[in-house]
């Protein structure tokens, strides 16, 4: 079960001495110290409401830490974020999304395989004092999805103030397996974000030419709606559902002690086996399911390095792009997100992980019926050109309109909702070539699964192995992708990156089927 592969990919940073190094002993000690309960998301099941989920987007008041004030924030159906909903396999689930903010948004169901009409995307905005209310058909394998607002050009601040919210599909597969189900208990849903304050408390949707390009990035680690929190986990296997929710901040993820955890699952489902790593990225939009065993009864503390790293490139007139505050502190360091403290009284029977679990065949590159080029287009606006590394059309063809900062585009497009820029074939499978531009960019497809051929010419590591909805590249790769969901030129699907100032900034495209 441990390959090469696997061990390189997680042999990151974080690896070997774990993350005390990088967190500091002074903050660890705070982390193990008393704090905020980690606040778990009330779970709201469809099969037990009778097929029908009801959400309410609005305006609230969010205490992120007990020692901070209460915040004008967003959520769905809470003051801030919104319940995990558990739907299955097999049902029909009748949705309902009412809108009580005074501007225009949406619901997305990402990862969730349903046709583009009831996707959620642009195209289905919710006017202040409207009800959305789509029929979703749910057939897809087990898998941790997750669902926020994507109302074109405001999906950026309306996920910061928190309009986002976890999902969890069954087909009765992780019961057969016997992982760590109590809802939580030893499965946790972690949802994790980051979060800039005004000097009054406020949350800081800061939008200067930095954020632009890097993406609006904060000082706080946010897990769940709370800063540095600590979960109570049983001396037995524990089930962490990683979802990185952030706007722009990868989450470079290890525990204070070094100890090595099990990736099982990804954006689609479960892997092949476990794959044990001790350090694992997690980019915007992406899920990961790790098993961590605490039956040795030592607490730990979920930690990250820091984002972006110091060696982001330089661009003329801005000097180095990591993100800083007018006080010139950086961003995005590394800090403790969470503690893990074990809890003798609390039982869990999951002692043991399966070596096997799902099957997976290997990419059938055969059957694709086309070649796509798709670059990620990005336009520092700091005179002169910038040509797409590797593509075809050039940045010069897009320019920074007054006030709105850097544009940005696919294929050297800016995001358009009146045009289609891409027509597979229902039914039909392609390969793509996906080029990023500058810096990383976490890819997102909507309405439909891919499997990584390769990043920089070289395999996936194995925890990239299973179905992907989103994938963070910083070299070209090859992504090969089905088509099995409808989508009309009313109702297309997007593509996009998911640092979400570069979707508002227009670095997203959209396809229908044919």
């Amino acid at each position: 079960m441990l390959t090469r592969r696997g061990l390189l990919a997680g042999a990151g940073v974080l690896a070997g001495a774990g993350v005390l190094g990088v967190i500091g002993r002074a903050e660890r000690a705070r982390a193990m110290g008393v704090s905020a309960p980690l606040p778990v998301p009330a779970l709201m099941d469809a099969r037990l409401s009778g097929g029908v989920l009801s959400l309410v987007a609005a305006a609230g008041r969010h205490r992120f830490a007990p020692d901070l004030p209460a915040v004008a924030t967003y959520g769905y159906s809470a003051p801030c974020l919104g319940p995990v909903l558990r739907l299955r396999r097999g049902d029909a689930v009748k949705v309902s999304v009412e809108n009580r903010l005074d501007v225009p948004t949406t619901a997305h169901w990402h990862g969730l395989l349903v046709p583009a009409q009831v996707d959620g995307g642009p195209h289905h905005a919710i006017s202040p004092g409207a009800t959305w209310r789509p029929r979703l058909e749910v057939d897809q394998p087990e898998a941790t999805c997750w669902y926020h607002a994507h109302p074109h050009g405001d999906t950026g601040r309306q996920v910061y103030m928190g309009l986002a919210g976890m999902m969890i599909i069954e087909d009765g597969t992780g019961a057969e397996l016997g992982l760590p189900q109590s809802y939580g208990v030893d499965d946790l849903p972690l949802i994790l974000q980051d979060r800039l304050f005004t000097e009054a408390g406020e949350l800081n949707f800061t939008h200067f030419a930095r954020e632009r390009i890097l993406g609006t990035r904060g000082d706080k680690l946010v897990v769940n709606g709370a800063i540095s929190p600590t979960a109570r986990v049983p001396a037995a296997l524990v089930r962490l559902r990683l979802l990185n929710a952030a706007n722009a901040r990868n989450f470079h993820l290890g525990f204070d002690d070094g100890r090595a955890f099990q990736v099982i699952a990804s954006d689609g489902g479960y892997l092949p086996a476990p794959v044990p790593m001790q350090a694992l990225t997690v980019a915007p939009g992406e899920r990961f399911e790790i098993v961590v065993d605490f039956s040795d009864g030592r607490d730990a503390v979920l930690a990250t390095t820091g984002d972006p790293p110091d060696d982001m490139p330089r661009t003329p007139g801005m000097g180095s792009l990591t993100s800083r505050d007018p006080s010139g502190a950086a961003k995005s360091g590394p800090g403790a997100l969470v503690t893990l403290r074990v809890d003798p009284s609390l039982a869990a029977p999951r002692s043991r992980l399966p070596a096997s679990l799902v099957p997976i065949a290997a990419p059938d590159v055969g059957r694709a019926v086309e070649r796509r080029t798709v670059t990620l287009d990005m336009w520092p606006g700091m005179g002169g050109a910038v040509g797409a590394a590797g593509g075809e059309v050039g940045m010069g063809r897009l320019m920074t309109a007054p006030g709105t900062g850097p544009a940005m585009g696919m294929n050297g497009r800016r995001y358009d909702m009146h045009r289609i820029d891409f027509t597979p074939k229902l039914g039909g499978t392609e390969i793509w070539e996906v080029r990023p531009f500058l810096m990383q960019h976490p890819f997102h497809v909507h309405g439909a699964f891919f499997r990584v051929l390769s990043i920089g010419g070289a395999p996936p590591p194995d925890h990239l192995a299973a179905e992907k909805d989103t994938v963070l590249l910083g070299q070209p790769a090859e992504l090969l992708l089905r088509f099995n969901q409808p989508a009309t030129e009313a109702h297309p699907f997007m593509v996009h990156c998911h640092i979400l100032d570069h979707e508002d900034g227009g670095l997203m495209g959209q396809y229908s089927t044919t």
